[in-house]
Protein backbone atom coordinates (compact mmCIF):
# COMPACT_ATOMS: atom_id res chain seq x y z
CA UNK A 1 0.00 0.00 0.00
CA UNK A 2 1.48 2.88 -1.09
CA UNK A 3 2.17 5.52 2.29
CA UNK A 4 0.16 8.82 1.38
CA UNK A 5 1.46 10.80 4.11
CA UNK A 6 4.88 10.78 2.82
CA UNK A 7 3.41 11.00 -0.55
CA UNK A 8 2.02 14.20 1.30
CA UNK A 9 5.31 15.27 3.06
CA UNK A 10 7.13 15.12 -0.06
CA UNK A 11 5.21 17.16 -2.08
CA UNK A 12 4.90 20.38 0.60
CA UNK A 13 8.51 19.77 1.51
CA UNK A 14 9.26 21.36 -1.91
CA UNK A 15 6.22 24.01 -1.97
CA UNK A 16 8.11 27.51 -2.68
CA UNK A 17 6.64 30.02 -4.82
CA UNK A 18 7.07 28.01 -8.29
CA UNK A 19 5.80 25.02 -6.86
CA UNK A 20 2.06 25.69 -8.62
CA UNK A 21 4.00 26.48 -12.12
CA UNK A 22 1.78 24.73 -14.90
CA UNK A 23 -0.20 22.30 -12.41
CA UNK A 24 -3.93 21.71 -13.19
CA UNK A 25 -5.21 23.39 -9.43
CA UNK A 26 -8.73 22.81 -8.68
CA UNK A 27 -10.27 25.83 -6.19
CA UNK A 28 -13.43 24.53 -4.42
CA UNK A 29 -15.23 27.49 -2.94
CA UNK A 30 -15.14 30.77 -4.81
CA UNK A 31 -17.54 32.18 -2.31
CA UNK A 32 -18.57 36.26 -1.41
CA UNK A 33 -16.13 36.35 1.52
CA UNK A 34 -12.65 37.36 -0.94
CA UNK A 35 -11.04 33.77 0.42
CA UNK A 36 -11.73 32.09 -2.64
CA UNK A 37 -10.78 35.11 -4.70
CA UNK A 38 -7.55 35.60 -3.00
CA UNK A 39 -6.50 32.04 -3.98
CA UNK A 40 -7.35 32.11 -7.44
CA UNK A 41 -5.50 35.24 -7.88
CA UNK A 42 -2.51 33.68 -6.44
CA UNK A 43 -2.84 30.75 -8.16
CA UNK A 44 -3.05 32.41 -11.92
CA UNK A 45 -0.32 34.93 -10.75
CA UNK A 46 1.70 31.75 -10.12
CA UNK A 47 0.90 30.12 -13.33
CA UNK A 48 -1.11 27.19 -11.92
CA UNK A 49 -3.93 25.97 -14.25
CA UNK A 50 -7.15 27.06 -12.42
CA UNK A 51 -10.64 25.67 -12.61
CA UNK A 52 -12.83 27.31 -9.63
CA UNK A 53 -16.29 25.20 -9.30
CA UNK A 54 -18.46 26.18 -6.26
CA UNK A 55 -22.43 25.28 -5.80
CA UNK A 56 -23.49 28.48 -5.77
CA UNK A 57 -23.92 29.84 -9.47
CA UNK A 58 -22.40 33.24 -11.63
CA UNK A 59 -25.39 35.48 -10.32
CA UNK A 60 -24.84 34.62 -6.86
CA UNK A 61 -21.05 34.96 -7.31
CA UNK A 62 -20.79 38.13 -9.65
CA UNK A 63 -18.73 40.23 -7.07
CA UNK A 64 -16.38 37.59 -6.58
CA UNK A 65 -16.29 36.64 -10.27
CA UNK A 66 -15.52 40.10 -11.10
CA UNK A 67 -12.29 40.52 -9.01
CA UNK A 68 -10.74 37.92 -11.41
CA UNK A 69 -11.72 39.35 -14.30
CA UNK A 70 -7.78 40.51 -14.90
CA UNK A 71 -7.40 36.85 -15.39
CA UNK A 72 -9.13 35.64 -18.30
CA UNK A 73 -7.11 32.11 -17.90
CA UNK A 74 -9.28 31.08 -14.90
CA UNK A 75 -12.01 28.77 -16.27
CA UNK A 76 -15.10 28.05 -14.05
CA UNK A 77 -17.50 25.42 -12.99
CA UNK A 78 -20.58 27.03 -10.91
CA UNK A 79 -23.64 25.80 -10.14
CA UNK A 80 -22.41 22.67 -9.68
CA UNK A 81 -19.63 19.86 -8.83
CA UNK A 82 -17.69 17.86 -11.56
CA UNK A 83 -16.25 14.56 -10.28
CA UNK A 84 -13.42 14.68 -12.73
CA UNK A 85 -12.61 17.39 -11.87
CA UNK A 86 -11.30 16.27 -8.49
CA UNK A 87 -10.13 13.46 -9.79
CA UNK A 88 -7.94 14.89 -12.85
CA UNK A 89 -6.80 17.57 -11.13
CA UNK A 90 -2.87 17.40 -9.22
CA UNK A 91 -3.55 19.75 -5.92
CA UNK A 92 -6.95 20.74 -4.76
CA UNK A 93 -7.61 23.71 -2.78
CA UNK A 94 -10.35 23.89 -0.27
CA UNK A 95 -12.36 26.36 0.58
CA UNK A 96 -12.68 26.68 4.89
CA UNK A 97 -16.38 26.10 4.76
CA UNK A 98 -15.96 23.27 2.87
CA UNK A 99 -16.77 19.94 5.76
CA UNK A 100 -13.10 17.64 5.57
CA UNK A 101 -15.96 14.89 4.90
CA UNK A 102 -17.44 16.57 1.60
CA UNK A 103 -18.21 13.36 -0.89
CA UNK A 104 -15.57 15.30 -3.36
CA UNK A 105 -12.42 15.59 -1.29
CA UNK A 106 -13.05 11.82 -0.31
CA UNK A 107 -13.17 11.02 -4.24
CA UNK A 108 -10.24 13.41 -4.50
CA UNK A 109 -8.38 11.25 -1.87
CA UNK A 110 -8.80 8.12 -2.97
CA UNK A 111 -6.84 9.30 -6.01
CA UNK A 112 -4.38 10.90 -3.67
CA UNK A 113 -4.96 14.22 -5.10
CA UNK A 114 -2.64 16.97 -2.67
CA UNK A 115 -5.62 18.74 -0.76
CA UNK A 116 -4.68 22.28 0.81
CA UNK A 117 -6.04 25.28 1.71
CA UNK A 118 -5.61 29.84 1.35
CA UNK A 119 -4.25 29.12 4.85
CA UNK A 120 -2.22 26.12 5.00
CA UNK A 121 -0.92 27.51 1.75
CA UNK A 122 0.05 30.99 3.18
CA UNK A 123 1.65 29.11 6.45
CA UNK A 124 3.78 26.98 4.15
CA UNK A 125 5.49 30.19 2.36
CA UNK A 126 5.40 33.11 4.65
CA UNK A 127 8.51 34.44 5.95
CA UNK A 128 7.43 36.46 9.44
CA UNK A 129 6.49 34.78 12.49
CA UNK A 130 2.85 34.56 13.00
CA UNK A 131 0.56 35.61 15.84
CA UNK A 132 -2.80 33.42 15.49
CA UNK A 133 -5.58 34.53 17.79
CA UNK A 134 -9.02 32.41 17.67
CA UNK A 135 -11.97 31.84 20.50
CA UNK A 136 -15.46 31.86 20.42
CA UNK A 137 -16.58 36.07 21.02
CA UNK A 138 -14.32 38.93 20.79
CA UNK A 139 -11.56 37.85 18.42
CA UNK A 140 -11.99 39.44 15.36
CA UNK A 141 -11.52 43.31 18.35
CA UNK A 142 -8.58 41.37 19.66
CA UNK A 143 -7.14 40.86 16.43
CA UNK A 144 -7.65 44.00 15.52
CA UNK A 145 -6.79 45.37 18.80
CA UNK A 146 -3.68 43.68 18.75
CA UNK A 147 -2.42 45.28 15.21
CA UNK A 148 -3.39 48.11 16.54
CA UNK A 149 -0.98 48.28 19.67
CA UNK A 150 2.04 46.41 17.67
CA UNK A 151 1.97 49.08 14.88
CA UNK A 152 2.14 51.52 17.65
CA UNK A 153 5.36 49.94 18.61
CA UNK A 154 6.90 50.41 15.53
CA UNK A 155 10.15 52.43 15.55
CA UNK A 156 10.20 52.01 19.02
CA UNK A 157 13.21 50.86 21.55
CA UNK A 158 12.35 47.30 22.21
CA UNK A 159 10.74 46.91 18.56
CA UNK A 160 12.73 43.77 16.72
CA UNK A 161 9.76 43.65 13.70
CA UNK A 162 9.88 46.22 10.71
CA UNK A 163 6.17 45.90 9.53
CA UNK A 164 2.33 44.55 10.88
CA UNK A 165 0.24 42.88 8.69
CA UNK A 166 -3.97 41.67 9.44
CA UNK A 167 -5.65 39.57 8.04
CA UNK A 168 -7.36 36.60 8.27
CA UNK A 169 -11.04 35.16 8.64
CA UNK A 170 -11.13 38.76 9.98
CA UNK A 171 -11.64 39.72 6.58
CA UNK A 172 -9.00 42.88 5.87
CA UNK A 173 -6.24 41.86 3.30
CA UNK A 174 -6.25 38.75 1.63
CA UNK A 175 -3.63 36.13 2.38
CA UNK A 176 -1.96 35.33 -0.76
CA UNK A 177 -1.36 37.90 -2.68
CA UNK A 178 0.19 39.91 -0.14
CA UNK A 179 3.26 37.18 0.35
CA UNK A 180 5.56 39.40 -1.81
CA UNK A 181 5.64 42.23 0.41
CA UNK A 182 5.96 40.37 3.73
CA UNK A 183 9.44 40.25 5.22
CA UNK A 184 11.09 37.97 7.48
CA UNK A 185 11.28 40.51 10.07
CA UNK A 186 7.71 41.78 9.82
CA UNK A 187 4.55 40.18 12.21
CA UNK A 188 1.34 38.88 10.48
CA UNK A 189 -1.56 39.08 13.08
CA UNK A 190 -4.47 36.63 11.80
CA UNK A 191 -7.74 35.76 13.81
CA UNK A 192 -8.30 31.81 12.56
CA UNK A 193 -11.78 29.93 12.87
CA UNK A 194 -11.99 26.48 13.89
CA UNK A 195 -12.17 25.22 10.05
CA UNK A 196 -8.70 26.98 9.08
CA UNK A 197 -7.48 26.21 12.60
CA UNK A 198 -8.38 22.23 10.90
CA UNK A 199 -6.86 23.54 6.98
CA UNK A 200 -3.82 24.23 9.45
CA UNK A 201 -3.35 20.63 11.03
CA UNK A 202 -3.36 19.46 7.38
CA UNK A 203 0.30 21.12 6.89
CA UNK A 204 0.94 20.57 10.86
CA UNK A 205 1.84 23.81 11.06
CA UNK A 206 0.55 26.21 13.89
CA UNK A 207 1.35 29.79 14.58
CA UNK A 208 4.41 30.86 16.72
CA UNK A 209 2.47 33.41 19.29
CA UNK A 210 -1.34 31.63 19.81
CA UNK A 211 -4.24 33.00 21.32
CA UNK A 212 -7.46 31.97 23.18
CA UNK A 213 -10.10 34.92 23.99
CA UNK A 214 -12.64 32.26 25.28
CA UNK A 215 -15.05 29.45 24.40
CA UNK A 216 -18.71 28.81 24.14
CA UNK A 217 -20.78 26.94 21.94
CA UNK A 218 -21.07 27.35 17.80
CA UNK A 219 -21.24 25.78 14.75
CA UNK A 220 -23.02 22.79 15.81
CA UNK A 221 -24.65 22.23 12.36
CA UNK A 222 -20.96 21.32 11.23
CA UNK A 223 -19.45 20.17 14.19
CA UNK A 224 -22.23 18.32 15.63
CA UNK A 225 -20.84 18.82 19.78
CA UNK A 226 -19.40 21.37 21.71
CA UNK A 227 -16.70 18.81 22.61
CA UNK A 228 -15.69 18.07 19.14
CA UNK A 229 -16.07 22.51 18.33
CA UNK A 230 -13.30 22.71 21.40
CA UNK A 231 -11.47 20.04 20.03
CA UNK A 232 -11.02 21.96 17.07
CA UNK A 233 -9.96 25.06 18.38
CA UNK A 234 -7.09 23.25 20.72
CA UNK A 235 -5.33 22.24 17.98
CA UNK A 236 -3.66 25.72 17.22
CA UNK A 237 -2.63 24.81 20.87
CA UNK A 238 -1.74 21.17 21.09
CA UNK A 239 0.54 21.45 17.09
CA UNK A 240 2.44 24.14 18.18
CA UNK A 241 6.06 23.75 16.96
CA UNK A 242 7.97 23.30 20.64
CA UNK A 243 11.58 24.67 21.07
CA UNK A 244 13.35 25.48 24.19
CA UNK A 245 15.56 28.15 22.13
CA UNK A 246 12.56 29.82 20.81
CA UNK A 247 9.49 28.57 22.65
CA UNK A 248 6.09 28.82 21.90
CA UNK A 249 3.67 31.07 23.39
CA UNK A 250 0.59 30.39 23.93
CA UNK A 251 -2.16 33.00 26.12
CA UNK A 252 -5.02 32.15 27.77
CA UNK A 253 -8.11 33.78 29.08
CA UNK A 254 -7.89 33.57 32.80
CA UNK A 255 -11.82 34.09 33.72
CA UNK A 256 -12.63 31.47 30.79
CA UNK A 257 -13.08 27.86 31.29
CA UNK A 258 -11.36 26.42 28.85
CA UNK A 259 -8.58 28.94 29.23
CA UNK A 260 -7.75 28.04 32.98
CA UNK A 261 -8.04 23.99 31.98
CA UNK A 262 -5.77 24.73 28.87
CA UNK A 263 -3.09 27.14 30.27
CA UNK A 264 -2.65 24.38 33.48
CA UNK A 265 -2.41 21.86 31.27
CA UNK A 266 0.20 23.17 28.79
CA UNK A 267 2.16 25.37 31.41
CA UNK A 268 3.74 21.65 31.62
CA UNK A 269 5.59 21.73 27.94
CA UNK A 270 9.20 22.35 27.89
CA UNK A 271 9.52 24.81 24.98
CA UNK A 272 6.32 26.46 24.98
CA UNK A 273 6.05 29.95 27.63
CA UNK A 274 2.35 30.02 29.24
CA UNK A 275 0.81 33.16 29.77
CA UNK A 276 -2.66 34.36 31.22
CA UNK A 277 -4.41 37.46 31.44
CA UNK A 278 -8.27 39.49 32.17
CA UNK A 279 -9.97 42.10 32.11
CA UNK A 280 -8.23 43.04 35.65
CA UNK A 281 -4.75 43.38 34.13
CA UNK A 282 -5.98 46.92 32.22
CA UNK A 283 -4.73 49.72 34.17
CA UNK A 284 -6.88 52.66 35.70
CA UNK A 285 -4.79 54.84 33.32
CA UNK A 286 -5.36 53.11 29.83
CA UNK A 287 -8.76 52.09 30.96
CA UNK A 288 -9.69 55.94 30.61
CA UNK A 289 -8.33 55.86 27.50
CA UNK A 290 -10.02 52.66 26.18
CA UNK A 291 -13.93 54.06 24.38
CA UNK A 292 -14.89 50.27 23.65
CA UNK A 293 -18.28 49.73 26.54
CA UNK A 294 -18.50 46.58 28.73
CA UNK A 295 -16.43 44.17 30.48
CA UNK A 296 -15.51 42.10 27.24
CA UNK A 297 -14.05 44.72 25.16
CA UNK A 298 -11.88 45.25 28.44
CA UNK A 299 -11.20 41.47 27.94
CA UNK A 300 -10.01 42.04 24.50
CA UNK A 301 -8.06 44.41 25.24
CA UNK A 302 -5.87 42.50 28.14
CA UNK A 303 -5.80 39.99 25.44
CA UNK A 304 -4.06 42.57 22.87
CA UNK A 305 -1.91 43.56 25.05
CA UNK A 306 -0.72 40.31 26.31
CA UNK A 307 0.67 39.91 22.64
CA UNK A 308 1.84 43.71 22.32
CA UNK A 309 4.02 43.05 25.37
CA UNK A 310 5.11 39.54 24.35
CA UNK A 311 6.57 41.31 21.22
CA UNK A 312 8.55 44.02 23.42
CA UNK A 313 5.48 46.89 23.73
CA UNK A 314 5.49 48.49 27.04
CA UNK A 315 2.31 50.40 29.22
CA UNK A 316 3.35 54.19 27.71
CA UNK A 317 3.24 52.96 24.03
CA UNK A 318 -0.11 51.21 24.57
CA UNK A 319 -1.95 53.91 26.40
CA UNK A 320 -0.82 56.37 24.06
CA UNK A 321 -1.78 54.79 21.25
CA UNK A 322 -5.44 52.87 22.56
CA UNK A 323 -7.67 55.95 22.61
CA UNK A 324 -7.35 56.00 18.65
CA UNK A 325 -8.86 52.52 18.56
CA UNK A 326 -11.73 52.58 16.11
CA UNK A 327 -14.54 49.81 16.81
CA UNK A 328 -14.69 47.20 14.07
CA UNK A 329 -17.84 47.67 11.66
CA UNK A 330 -20.47 45.26 12.93
CA UNK A 331 -19.28 44.72 16.42
CA UNK A 332 -21.20 47.02 18.64
CA UNK A 333 -20.65 49.49 16.36
CA UNK A 334 -22.46 52.86 17.30
CA UNK A 335 -24.61 53.92 14.09
CA UNK A 336 -26.26 57.17 15.25
CA UNK A 337 -28.63 58.77 17.72
CA UNK A 338 -31.91 59.49 16.66
CA UNK A 339 -34.43 61.65 19.11
CA UNK A 340 -32.30 60.63 22.15
CA UNK A 341 -32.24 56.90 21.37
CA UNK A 342 -28.93 55.24 20.43
CA UNK A 343 -28.43 52.88 17.72
CA UNK A 344 -25.90 49.97 17.86
CA UNK A 345 -25.01 47.52 14.65
CA UNK A 346 -23.69 44.04 16.51
CA UNK A 347 -24.62 41.59 13.36
CA UNK A 348 -21.26 39.99 14.18
CA UNK A 349 -22.96 38.47 16.88
CA UNK A 350 -24.01 35.13 15.26
CA UNK A 351 -24.03 33.05 18.70
CA UNK A 352 -25.95 33.34 21.91
CA UNK A 353 -23.51 34.06 24.13
CA UNK A 354 -22.05 36.84 21.81
CA UNK A 355 -25.64 38.97 22.26
CA UNK A 356 -25.33 37.85 26.37
CA UNK A 357 -21.78 39.94 26.02
CA UNK A 358 -23.46 42.25 24.15
CA UNK A 359 -26.82 43.26 26.07
CA UNK A 360 -24.43 43.11 29.41
CA UNK A 361 -22.36 46.52 27.58
CA UNK A 362 -25.07 48.75 28.65
CA UNK A 363 -26.63 49.99 31.47
CA UNK A 364 -30.01 51.74 30.26
CA UNK A 365 -33.09 50.22 28.73
CA UNK A 366 -32.47 48.02 25.62
CA UNK A 367 -34.72 47.43 22.60
CA UNK A 368 -33.12 44.45 21.14
CA UNK A 369 -32.85 43.57 17.38
CA UNK A 370 -32.43 39.31 17.33
CA UNK A 371 -32.57 36.01 15.26
CA UNK A 372 -31.59 34.68 11.83
CA UNK A 373 -30.59 31.30 10.61
CA UNK A 374 -30.54 28.37 12.73
CA UNK A 375 -26.87 26.79 13.39
CA UNK A 376 -28.33 24.65 16.39
CA UNK A 377 -27.52 26.32 19.02
CA UNK A 378 -29.67 26.69 22.23
CA UNK A 379 -31.20 29.78 23.69
CA UNK A 380 -31.93 28.70 27.03
CA UNK A 381 -29.01 31.42 28.34
CA UNK A 382 -30.36 34.24 26.12
CA UNK A 383 -34.20 33.96 26.87
CA UNK A 384 -33.25 34.15 30.29
CA UNK A 385 -30.94 37.17 30.09
CA UNK A 386 -33.73 38.89 27.57
CA UNK A 387 -36.59 38.18 29.65
CA UNK A 388 -34.53 39.71 33.05
CA UNK A 389 -33.41 42.77 31.13
CA UNK A 390 -34.55 43.77 27.75
CA UNK A 391 -37.56 45.99 27.23
CA UNK A 392 -38.94 44.92 24.18
CA UNK A 393 -37.11 41.77 21.66
CA UNK A 394 -38.16 42.23 18.35
CA UNK A 395 -37.28 38.80 16.83
CA UNK A 396 -37.06 37.93 13.03
CA UNK A 397 -36.14 35.03 11.03
CA UNK A 398 -35.74 31.19 11.27
CA UNK A 399 -35.24 31.13 14.59
CA UNK A 400 -37.78 33.67 16.15
CA UNK A 401 -39.86 31.13 17.70
CA UNK A 402 -37.13 29.26 19.23
CA UNK A 403 -36.06 32.66 20.77
CA UNK A 404 -39.82 33.81 22.09
CA UNK A 405 -40.01 30.35 24.00
CA UNK A 406 -37.21 30.81 25.89
CA UNK A 407 -38.29 34.46 26.79
CA UNK A 408 -41.10 33.12 28.26
CA UNK A 409 -44.06 35.44 29.88
CA UNK A 410 -42.10 35.14 33.31
CA UNK A 411 -40.00 38.29 32.66
CA UNK A 412 -40.15 41.62 31.75
CA UNK A 413 -39.57 41.65 28.25
CA UNK A 414 -42.20 42.54 25.84
CA UNK A 415 -42.01 40.51 22.80
CA UNK A 416 -42.59 41.46 19.28
CA UNK A 417 -42.28 40.08 15.77
CA UNK A 418 -41.01 41.17 12.31
CA UNK A 419 -41.10 39.72 9.04
CA UNK A 420 -38.18 41.76 8.05
CA UNK A 421 -35.16 43.75 9.26
CA UNK A 422 -36.75 46.91 7.77
CA UNK A 423 -39.98 46.28 9.94
CA UNK A 424 -37.60 45.49 12.46
CA UNK A 425 -36.00 49.01 13.00
CA UNK A 426 -39.46 50.44 12.42
CA UNK A 427 -40.76 48.55 15.66
CA UNK A 428 -37.89 49.68 17.54
CA UNK A 429 -38.55 53.25 16.75
CA UNK A 430 -42.06 53.40 17.95
CA UNK A 431 -40.90 51.19 21.08
CA UNK A 432 -37.76 53.37 21.99
CA UNK A 433 -37.95 56.57 24.07
CA UNK A 434 -34.83 58.96 24.83
CA UNK A 435 -31.95 57.63 26.88
CA UNK A 436 -32.98 53.69 25.05
CA UNK A 437 -30.39 51.52 23.30
CA UNK A 438 -31.96 49.66 20.28
CA UNK A 439 -29.43 47.32 19.37
CA UNK A 440 -29.12 44.62 16.39
CA UNK A 441 -27.56 41.48 18.25
CA UNK A 442 -28.78 38.47 15.84
CA UNK A 443 -27.17 35.46 18.16
CA UNK A 444 -27.61 33.71 14.84
CA UNK A 445 -26.11 33.62 11.38
CA UNK A 446 -27.86 35.61 8.57
CA UNK A 447 -27.84 32.93 5.89
CA UNK A 448 -31.72 32.90 5.88
CA UNK A 449 -32.84 36.81 5.04
CA UNK A 450 -28.88 38.22 3.76
CA UNK A 451 -25.91 36.92 2.20
CA UNK A 452 -23.36 37.47 5.19
CA UNK A 453 -23.34 39.04 8.70
CA UNK A 454 -22.06 42.35 6.74
CA UNK A 455 -24.64 42.89 4.35
CA UNK A 456 -27.26 42.24 7.48
CA UNK A 457 -24.93 45.09 9.57
CA UNK A 458 -25.09 48.01 6.34
CA UNK A 459 -28.30 47.28 5.42
CA UNK A 460 -29.69 47.67 9.63
CA UNK A 461 -27.36 51.22 9.15
CA UNK A 462 -29.26 52.05 6.30
CA UNK A 463 -32.49 52.04 7.81
CA UNK A 464 -31.59 53.49 11.48
CA UNK A 465 -29.97 56.22 8.89
CA UNK A 466 -33.44 56.72 7.25
CA UNK A 467 -35.00 57.06 10.36
CA UNK A 468 -32.78 60.33 11.29
CA UNK A 469 -33.21 62.44 8.20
Amino acid sequence: MERIADTKFEIKKKMDKGFFRDKEVLVMGLGRFGGGADVAKFLAKADAKVTVTDLAGSEELTGSIEQLKEFPQIKYRLGYHEERDFTEAQIIVANPAISPDNKFLQIARKKKRFITSQVGIFFELCPAKIIGITGANGKSTTTALTAHLLQAGLGKKNCKYTNVWLSGNIGNEPLLITLDEIKPSDLVVLELSSFQIEQLAETRRMPAIALLTNLTPNHLDRYKTFEKYCAAKELMFSMQKLDQAKPAVSIFNAEDGFGCKWFEKYSKDTGRRCIEFSADDVSAGIREQYILPGKANLSNLAAAMAVAKCAGADEETIKSCVGKFKALAHRLEFVAQVDGVRYYNDSKATTPDSTIVALESFEVPEILIAGGYDKGIAFTQLGAKIAKKVKTAILIGQTAGKIAETIGTSGKAKIKFAKSLAEAVQLAKLEAIRGDVVLLSPACASFDMFDNFEQRGTEFCRLVRMTKS
